[in-house]
């Protein structure tokens, strides 16, 4: 039985969508905020997500781009937005499809199976990582570092959650700037290395002796931090 979780503000939505879905055989799950999205995709691993954009908490956008940091789960956009600029950016942030409401339900379910069909059948990074002593929870973007929580700001977190869900890889400056900033950045690399400066002393990590983030002179950075076992 596929899992289907539903993220909607509208109750009405919600259960007019447990009551289809259900029907047609699928294990359905409903929220009603952004970050109960983000979570639901991380504990229960869902089969697809059904995604309003127009949540009280978190803009729809922002949940994919956050559920995408850790699972490859197939997401349709469900929205009264109608402007391609709106559909382009949920397109570009991972969205799989887009569906405008009012909806037929007939479609609906077709756009639902074939999103299923096309995900990936790769095992998808999981939620929470360990690279020794430091413990990042991508879901609830928590980060603890020997047990104690280490405290980030939103850009120091986007530049971990960068670097931890793209192990191994070389991630050039320009690359970086604008997954982390902004597609207006790219060239601002004295400002980046301040970030990353900070990120490594607040992770405890050595540029000299690095055992997290080492540097690609004149390139970008890498994450050497290893996995524990189970995730590798």
């Amino acid at each position: 039985m596929s899992k289907v979780l539903v993220v909607d503000d509208e109750p009405q939505i919600r259960r007019a969508l447990r009551t289809s879905l259900e029907a047609h055989g699928y294990e359905v799950f409903t929220v009603g905020t952004g970050e109960e999205g983000v979570v639901g995709a991380a504990d229960l691993a869902p089969d697809l997500v059904l995604l309003d954009l127009g949540l009280p908490d978190v803009d729809g956008t922002e949940v994919i781009r956050r559920i995408r940091a850790f699972s490859d789960v197939p997401v349709i956009i469900l929205s009264v937005r109608e402007s391609q600029l709106d559909k382009v950016k949920a397109l570009d942030a991972g969205a799989d499809d887009y569906v405008t409401k009012p909806f037929g339900m007939e479609e609906l379910l077709a756009r639902a199976r074939a999103a299923m069909r096309r995900a990936l059948a790769d095992e998808p990074a999981p939620a929470l990582l360990d690279f020794g002593t430091l413990h990042v929870d991508l879901a609830r973007r928590l980060v603890h570092s020997r047990a104690e929580p280490v405290h980030l700001t939103p850009t120091e977190y986007g530049l971990l959650e960068a670097f931890v869900t793209n192990p191994g890889k070389l991630l050039t400056h320009q690359w970086l700037l604008r997954r982390v900033w902004g597609q207006g950045y790219g060239t601002e690399t004295s400002y980046l290395r301040t970030y990353v400066r900070t990120l490594r002393k607040k992770l405890g990590d050595d540029a000299a002796a690095p055992g997290l983030i080492t540097t690609e002179p004149g390139v970008g950075y890498r994450w050497i931090g290893e996995a524990s076992e189970a995730q590798q």
